[in-house]
């Protein structure tokens, strides 16, 4: 123990390395580093700016609110799929009954084989549809 407080006592050198100092500028030079970085902080803030805008296009905020709330998320899901399918179910039925109603109106006009051929396919679709009233 005696003999490391005795090196403890002892100075050690320290190493500092001097550099030399930058010249200092002219009133000039600083007001043309000011007039940059003005113009940068202006270019900085229109960029901050226009994403900003763009943010609010996309309804960035509405889309993080809802993955916080995953059931809102499901609801809205769900409801858009059930319009889906009876939008579907909607427009499947307009154009065969638009079909079915082209096909009379061909038939009714009495073409050799076409006309038999069309017939056929109205008397078939009018069976099921007397079969199955729903």
């Amino acid at each position: 123990m005696g003999d490391n407080s005795e090196k403890d006592k002892k100075a050690k050198p320290i190493n500092v390395k001097i550099t030399p100092k930058a010249p200092a500028k002219d009133a000039g030079g600083l007001e043309e580093d000011t007039k940059e970085l003005n113009g940068t902080l202006r270019f900085l803030s229109e960029k901050l700016e226009r994403l900003s805008i763009d943010m609010e296009k996309a309804q960035l905020s509405e889309y993080v609110n809802l993955m916080h709330r995953p059931w809102q998320l499901i609801i809205r899901n769900f409801i858009a799929g059930l319009s889906r399918g009876v939008g579907i179910a909607l427009g499947f039925t307009f154009f065969a009954a638009t079909i079915v109603y082209l096909l009379q109106m061909l038939g009714a006009l009495n073409l050799p084989i076409v006309g038999d051929y069309i017939a056929d396919i109205v008397r078939i679709v009018q069976r099921q549809l007397e079969i199955n009233p729903h």
